[in-house]
């Protein structure tokens, strides 16, 4: 491990797009996977800790928003520690963490406890997997980089049909405090995945080349940022912002009130959890399909405008399914819903991956991941009151809706209009053309060539065949006259 190179940024070594990228990929899926079930899946044991220690659901409930909150709103100090240690490191301490929260928090006497052990410590450490996890995606895909992403999201809803129906299994054999026990053994995968994070090196050189080379580069080597905020001076960074932090506000309101909505309705608690179901298998073709689809030579180059399309997608189904009034009304929003919210899924680090480049990647993504915490704590809970305020779940799926069509226009009509693209510089007429410079410099090679050296005939012809226009012309001076 001590002589392991530290991946502290890009170092100009082509993505593989192949190979060893397929077993970082394989890391990346279960990661995400992990980071994005496991606030949901813990929900499960909810009751258990109800009865336990004789709290609300709403007390409960801060369980899961705080790992959301610790996921997202770390975003830069992930940054940060990746531009200082490297991704491999950050990952597996963060496995560690992720372990240490749920094994200690199988020893909690309070709620108090499980907050500071399962949400503060596990989502750190979920945190520190997740992000240098999609970095180093970027890193070792290229071309192939869309489908990439989509596999990788695919992640999320493999592991929510898979931790949920687990975590009922754990709690009824082992209870509450044994399945968080076995959950943190689990988590240490993470830092098997971590070290599946193999950084990228240059290739080597003989050893008479690499001194003299790397002196150079060491003296020329600017001294690098924790976290470059310079990224802020880019249009397109500034509009994908604003028009992610609009999206997140209603993006997760339907999956949380789906549930009770269909109960809501008249139907049982079992036909109404199957809607998530349904949700998350749409969700889980839906996220590689997209991917392929991104990939396309002819839709890459337009990938934001395919993002804004999936956003309108997700909030048009959104205000129309706030109209549903039977069961049959909710399965095919959910049907929709999960192809939106895949391609949503799909595409939103592909599209900031391609406006901000590889090297400002790493302090992007926490900065953006900051932003959208605060949406993320706002978004539920705002449309809990106005659930509260109105008793109709119109109004709330109506809302939610509003809100990710607008962040759909605010990225749309932002590129469109203020992202321009540079115009081509005329050709100057100054420069000279390879030929040109060639003759030019003949005169000096001439002069330091020895009279006893011959012209090759092979030369003659190929200087004829390179500037045939200037061929004909005789120029006489006393210098060439005999």
């Amino acid at each position: 491990m001590g002589a392991a190179a530290v991946d502290d940024g890009p170092t100009g070594v082509k993505a593989p797009d192949g190979g060893w990228s397929w077993v970082v990929l394989c890391g990346c899926f279960v990661i995400t996977g992990f980071s994005y079930a496991f606030p949901k899946a813990v929900s499960v044991f909810f009751k258990e800790l109800i009865r336990e220690f004789g709290v609300g659901y709403s007390d409960t409930a801060w369980i899961s928003s705080i790992l959301l909150a610790m996921l997202y709103g770390t975003g830069p100090l992930c940054s940060v520690l990746v531009n200082r240690f490297g991704c491999r490191p950050v990952m597996m301490v963060g496995g560690l963490f992720a372990s240490l929260g749920m094994i200690l928090a199988s020893f909690a006497t309070s709620i108090i406890q499980i907050y500071f052990t399962t949400g503060v410590i596990t989502g750190l450490g979920l945190a520190l997997n997740f992000q240098p996890s999609l970095i180093m995606l970027n890193r070792y895909f290229d071309q192939k980089r869309p489908l990439a992403n989509g596999l990788s999201a695919a992640g999320s809803p493999v592991f929510l049909c898979c931790l949920s129906p687990l975590g009922q299994v754990l709690q009824y054999n082992f209870g509450w405090r044994g399945g968080f026990l076995i959950l943190g053994g689990m988590l240490l995968n993470c830092c098997a995945c971590g070290a599946l994070m193999r950084p990228l090196e240059p290739p080597k050189k003989p050893v008479d080349q690499e001194e003299p080379s790397s002196k150079v580069v060491e003296k020329m080597k600017p001294k690098k940022k924790l976290l470059d905020f310079t990224v802020f001076k880019d249009r397109g960074f500034l509009i994908y912002t604003i028009a992610a932090s609009i999206m997140v506000l209603g993006l997760f309101v339907p999956p949380v009130f789906v549930i009770s909505y269909a109960e809501h309705l008249g139907n049982s608690d079992t036909n109404a959890a199957f809607l998530l179901s349904i949700l998350g298998f749409v969700d889980l073709f839906s996220r590689p399909t997209c991917g392929i689809l991104a990939g396309l030579k002819w839709v890459r180059p337009h990938c934001v405008y395919l993002f804004a399309f999936a956003m309108v997608f997700n909030g048009v189904t959104d205000l129309v399914g706030s109209m549903s009034v039977d069961y049959t009304h909710l399965v095919i929003f959910c049907v929709f819903f999960g192809i939106s919210y895949g391609m949503v899924g799909a595409l939103q680090f592909e599209v900031l991956m391609a406006i901000v480049g590889t090297e400002k990647f790493p302090s992007a993504i926490g900065l953006v991941l900051l932003m959208e915490a605060m949406a993320v704590l706002v978004g539920p809970p705002s449309a809990g009151k106005i659930l509260d305020a109105t008793h109709r779940y119109m109004f709330v799926f109506m809302v939610a809706g509003c809100e990710v069509t607008l962040s759909a226009l605010v990225l749309g009509f932002g590129n469109f209009f203020c992202i321009k693209k540079k115009p081509e510089e005329p050709m100057k007429e100054v420069a000279a053309s390879p030929a040109e410079s060639e003759q030019l410099k003949k005169p000096d090679e001439e002069e330091k060539r020895p009279e006893s050296i011959t012209v090759d005939s092979i030369e003659v012809e190929q200087f004829l065949k390179e500037d045939t226009e200037k061929n004909g012309e005789v120029n006489t001076n006393p210098e060439t006259c005999v």
